[in-house]
């Protein structure tokens, strides 16, 4: 409580398993928002990049179209998730706090059916689905010949193109007989090798199925990052980043290419601002419990309907 007796809202506990990637600076401990060690958690499997992104057709580097038919059927549960039509998932932030509005016995809050979404999860594979915003960024052509020769495999990067050593150290150096592209440029650029000390191994890097992805970055630069189809000869696509931050594909962006880009990198990951809306929802609600300061949020939260949740918040109140 604050010391106007407000109810401050409390911050969601991660539902999610995770490959731990990068630390963290030991000044912000105080502020990781995290279980015990030892405390029990019940956090559901994590998602690869497989889970997220095997639905999705194959593209070229110089993909020109905006929409697409899927071709496929979801295969993941997520992938039925963020392809569901969006009448029926409601809204994450006003959607969220209305729910809970709505299912509070002291509280009446005005609110539509379309507020509240249907109550079916209907997939985007009903007649002519659209595929909206699939296509990557275009590499320039010699990064897409570079592109092209890193092989299609778990951890291949640029230290896989021809025209240099790699030292006991780990650091890569320039052979002495060079080997140029057919522009005269050298296969590897000076700045793959001198990234990091020579030791750095995501410049040109490709994803991997079994993998996740930490970040989405405003643009998705291969020479100093991962961002690499795993078998193709790409740039991760719009669609194919917008799913990684949570965005469902009904959700179509607008602007030129590389700001649209922009868009998705900037925002904060769906999933993350939804756990925020449900808490918000809680403490206006008062429904927070007590004094703590975090919260566990309903089972199957990230990836269920507005319908779904009704469901568990009526079960919780019975």
């Amino acid at each position: 409580m604050s010391s106007c007796e407000k109810v401050l809202p409390q911050f969601p506990l991660p539902t999610h398993d995770v490959v731990i990637q990068y630390g963290f600076p030991s000044e912000f401990e105080r502020n990781v928002v995290a279980y015990d060690e030892g405390q029990s958690r019940n956090l559901e499997k994590i998602i690869v990049l497989s889970d997220a992104l095997s639905d999705l057709p194959p593209v070229a580097n110089d993909e020109k179209r905006d929409k697409m038919s899927y071709r496929k059927a979801p295969e993941t549960e997520f992938q039925k998730y963020i392809r569901a039509a969006k009448r029926g998932l409601g809204g994450w932030g006003l959607g969220i706090i209305t729910l809970i509005a709505w299912t509070s016995s002291n509280f009446s809050f005005p609110f539509s059916q379309d507020m509240m979404g249907s109550s079916s999860c209907e997939t985007s594979m009903g007649k002519n689905p659209v595929l909206y915003d699939h296509l990557p960024y275009p590499l320039n052509d010699d990064d897409y010949m570079r592109v092209c020769k890193i092989p299609k495999r778990k951890g291949a990067n640029f230290r896989d193109l021809p025209g240099i050593i790699i030292g006991s150290d780990n650091g890569v150096r320039r052979a002495k007989e060079p080997n140029l592209m057919p522009s005269g440029k050298p296969w590897v650029p000076d700045y793959a090798i001198n990234f990091r000390d020579g030791k750095s191994t995501k410049p040109f890097g490709r994803l991997w199925w079994d993998e996740t992805v930490p970040t989405v970055f405003c643009f998705p630069d291969p020479h100093m990052r991962a961002v690499l189809h795993p078998e193709q000869d790409r740039l991760l696509s719009l669609r194919e980043c917008a799913r990684l931050q949570g965005f469902h594909d009904y959700y179509k962006f607008c602007g030129k290419l590389k700001e649209r880009y922009s868009q998705v990198g900037n925002a904060v990951a769906v999933s993350v601002g939804r756990a925020l809306g449900y808490s918000l929802g809680m403490a206006v609600q008062k429904l927070s419990g007590g004094d703590e300061h975090l919260m566990t949020l309903p089972p199957n939260f990230s990836h269920s309907t507005t319908t779904q949740l009704q469901s568990l918040l009526n079960k919780s109140e019975q």
